[in-house]
């Protein structure tokens, strides 16, 4: 359990530095998305692990960036991850070539800086580069092009 929410926390950190650069603005934008009284200090107490994330802050920062690294995480982690899914290949393979693209630039910058919320930025674009090749593969497969 302390791994899920180190890995959690290290997913919100990297939302939160890649995305806005300052607790002040994800302070707003949690505010203006659900309406709750957040304040910096309570940000800076659950990045310190001190505090969990609530789903509605999670929700939150994950709306306001257009990005959902926590909550595939918890997809993957019930066994969400591989369902099938439509869509032309072509569209599946623009997807993986983007999020593979960003998941290599993210690496790169993790290995520059030896930041831990490069790091955590990098594993959170891996791992929505893998769900990019779960989601073409469950299609190939629906469509009868495997063992």
């Amino acid at each position: 359990m302390a791994d899920l929410r180190r890995l959690v926390n290290s997913q919100m950190s990297a939302l939160i530095d890649g995305q806005y650069g300052c607790l002040d603005a994800a302070v707003e934008a949690i505010n203006a998305r659900s309406g709750q009284g957040v304040c910096k200090g309570t940000l800076s107490k659950r990045l310190a692990c001190q505090f969990g994330w609530p789903v509605d802050d999670v929700i939150a920062l994950e709306d306001a960036c257009a990005r959902h690294p926590v909550t595939r995480l918890m997809a993957r982690r019930m066994g969400g991850g591989a369902e099938t899914a439509g869509g032309s290949m072509l569209l599946h393979a623009g997807a993986i070539s983007k999020e593979a693209g960003e998941a290599v630039n993210a690496i790169l910058a993790a290995q520059q800086s030896q930041a831990a919320h490069d790091s955590a930025q990098a594993v959170v674009e891996i791992d929505e580069a893998i769900e990019a090749l779960r989601r073409a593969r469950a299609v190939v497969m629906a469509q009868g092009g495997g063992a």
